[in-house]
């Protein structure tokens, strides 16, 4: 004859409140956050960095010259990396130089002389210059050409990789937040203009030590310094406002908006790692539109193309901090901080 426990209703409600209501639900919880989160943020950098493959790359291609040896090459070079290339057409070498300063392509082509030359700019992207360089050479020797390759844009010597400017963004992306988030817990009490003047000032703060630190201390990168420490500060405050914003509408899980936003889609998609036409096509299309590529974007643009600078990035991250600035003001009452 078997027995059976009875079984006590009322204790169970009692241990589930006793769950529910104290430290052990949210524990559990945040176990199943971080573990995803883990997950996510390996699978994110993995799927932009992994295996960076050729999606549009605009060149720069002059119409003078031999007209047959460069509609060969052009040919050979647009099937060697899967017809990727957006041809641009300049009369003029000059023409495509300025184009290059400003942005719109990757590398300029020219036939002349029984050879063809290709002008890679480094600052430009490192990846995709390697990239075209690689297989400018394979396709010459293909079909017969002799290929010149020269970079006409080089990155700085501290810099071979060009990933120091990735990395001062970076830092400037998660020290805000989490200068925010050390501001909700240490500084709770701080009125909403006190909290807003307090992330302006560490993110003057931090701005300077890290362009001090990286050009001054270091000599990784001669930067021009006022307007590379005022794009770090601007990214640090929108930053810290973006996290203030979600810790106003979600509380204590403001942390994840903040990095989802910033860490799992933001920095991968920055451009600054693998430039952007060599991300997949949804990081490629979103990055500079959210503040990690922005920053990379103007920081980038101030150090090798300094008298060609871009407004969009500047307006990407001043619109994240106005709109976040104008949700923490209007629900500034439900902020868990505050006098």
């Amino acid at each position: 004859m078997s027995t059976k426990m009875p079984r006590d209703p009322r204790g169970m409600r009692e241990l589930w409140s006793a769950f529910r209501n104290g430290p052990f639900l949210p524990a559990t919880v945040l176990v199943f956050i971080l573990a995803a989160a883990a997950g996510l943020f390996a699978g994110s950098y993995t799927y932009a960095m992994a295996r960076p493959a050729p999606h549009r790359i605009p060149i720069a291609v002059v119409t003078s010259g031999d007209a047959v040896q460069r509609a060969a090459f052009l040919t050979g070079l647009d099937g060697a990396l899967d017809a990727a290339l957006v041809p641009r057409y300049f009369p003029v070498y000059g023409r495509a130089e300025r184009a290059v300063e400003e942005q719109q392509v990757f590398a300029i082509v020219e036939a002349r002389d029984h050879r063809v030359r290709m002008d890679v700019a480094g600052a430009a992207g490192a990846s995709v210059a390697q990239l075209l360089a690689e297989a400018a050479s394979a396709v010459g020797a293909r079909i017969g050409v002799p290929v010149t390759v020269r970079d006409i844009k080089p990155l700085q010597r501290g810099d071979p990789r060009g990933l120091a400017l990735f990395y001062i963004s970076l830092a400037a992306v998660i020290i805000g937040f989490v200068g925010a988030i050390q501001l909700s817990v240490h500084a709770r009490a701080l009125k909403p203009l006190e909290r807003i003047a307090f992330t302006a000032v560490y993110a003057l703060a931090g701005g300077f030590a890290i362009a001090a630190v990286v050009d001054w201390l270091l000599g990784a990168l001669s930067l021009p310094f006022v307007e590379s420490w005022l794009i770090l500060a601007l990214t640090m405050f929108t930053s810290g406002m973006v996290f203030t914003m979600f810790n106003t509408l979600m509380g204590r899980w403001a942390m994840i908006p903040t990095w989802g936003v910033m860490v799992l889609i933001g920095n991968p998609s920055s451009g600054g790692a693998v430039s952007w036409p060599l991300l997949p096509s949804p990081f490629g299309a979103i990055g500079r539109w959210l503040p990690p590529g922005a920053s990379v974007n103007a920081q980038h643009t101030a150090v090798y193309f300094g008298g060609y600078q871009h407004v969009l990035p500047f307006l990407v991250l001043a619109g994240w901090a106005a709109v976040s600035c104008a949700v923490f003001w209007t629900w500034r009452h439900r902020h868990p901080g505050g006098r």
